[in-house]
């Protein structure tokens, strides 16, 4: 079993950043590739970013590209999302997950291992 928390998110002012961690717990998530997602009221859960077990492939969503950046330390066992350029449009709860070996890192079906959430709040 892999235990995810996430941390880091807040309210911050339109143009600003956040940094969130996801520190994983149980089991070393040195093989597990990792994803960011987010979820806003009344919309589907979505996969910002996503990273390879060795780091070596990442994946973002369109409105993520050049504002967010997904990173790991896998000594460390935590997974980070920097985010940049904060907009109103990203408010939702940031959830960081798990997979082994995903065909596609972009369905939440594909992660077996998710943290609680964290909520990210940007103001206009």
């Amino acid at each position: 079993q892999v235990q995810l928390v996430e941390s880091g998110g807040g309210l911050v002012q339109a143009g600003g950043s956040l940094r969130l961690s996801c520190a994983a717990s149980g089991r070393t998530i040195s093989k597990y590739d990792m994803g960011w997602f987010r979820q806003a009221p009344g919309k589907e859960r979505e996969c910002v970013a996503a990273i390879s077990w060795s780091a070596d492939r990442t994946y973002y969503t369109d409105s993520a590209k050049g504002r967010f950046t997904i990173s790991r330390d896998n000594a460390k066992n935590t997974v980070y999302l920097q985010m940049n350029s904060l907009k109103p449009e990203d408010t939702a709860v940031y959830y960081c997950a798990a997979a082994y070996s995903p065909r596609d890192p972009r369905p939440p079906s594909e992660y077996r291992y998710w943290g609680q959430g964290t909520q990210v709040t940007v103001s206009s």
